[in-house]
């Protein structure tokens, strides 16, 4: 890779890193691609040869966390281990994500960004969906080994992220309360993993 080549991947981090301070500082109206360039310490021309709206910018941070805050859930299936085994390392994970501060953070402000917002909603909800896609093809390859019911695999993952999220997301994002102790993280996956399994788990 050349030289210009490195400066320019650079000025690009550069934004998306003043970009996160922006959002999360003064929410997403607020925040102008003026304010990003000046944060970024780059021109505001750059910042718009990078992203052509403020909306890809704020997309492009989602994506990145959501790869960055999902990287370590890829856990496939196993048909040598028990069910319950393999979801609790799927569901931990999902928890340990879903109380990252800056996700929480972040996701304050897409929400906020959202309200007025239907289109703009959508895209980041379908960003949000298909960093969940690696449990739904877990309980597809469980049910092809007769392990577990027949169920519309994408339906059974988000009942049980729902179960997760009503406990570490949505308090945290709706009402500001604090992240999960340890034991109720444990707490909270266990009682998850025990309907999930009761409701379809093939004995």
């Amino acid at each position: 890779m050349t030289a210009p080549q490195r400066l320019t991947d650079r000025k690009r981090e550069a934004i998306i890193q003043a970009a996160i301070v922006e959002f999360r500082a003064n929410g997403f109206d607020i925040t102008s691609m003026d304010k990003i360039a000046a944060t970024a310490g780059v021109s505001k021309r750059t910042v718009y040869n990078h992203f052509p709206s403020k909306e890809e910018l704020f997309a492009e941070i989602l994506n990145q966390l959501w790869v960055r805050v999902t990287a370590e859930q890829e856990v496939p299936y196993r048909p040598d281990l028990p069910l319950r085994e393999q979801m609790h390392h799927l569901l931990t994970a999902k928890l340990q994500m879903l109380s990252d501060e800056n996700l929480l953070d972040l996701a304050r402000v897409a929400i906020a960004a959202t309200i007025h917002s239907p289109e703009r909603a959508q895209s980041m909800v379908t960003r949000m969906g298909e960093r969940e896609e690696n449990l739904t093809l877990w309980i597809r390859a469980a049910q092809a080994d007769g392990r577990l019911k027949a169920v519309d695999p994408a339906f059974a993952a988000q009942q049980v992220y729902g179960m997760l999220k009503s406990f570490a997301f949505w308090p945290q994002i709706s009402m500001g309360l604090p992240g999960l102790s340890a034991e109720m993280r444990s707490t909270v996956v266990e009682s998850a993993l025990d309907m999930f399994l009761a409701c379809y788990e093939l004995q």
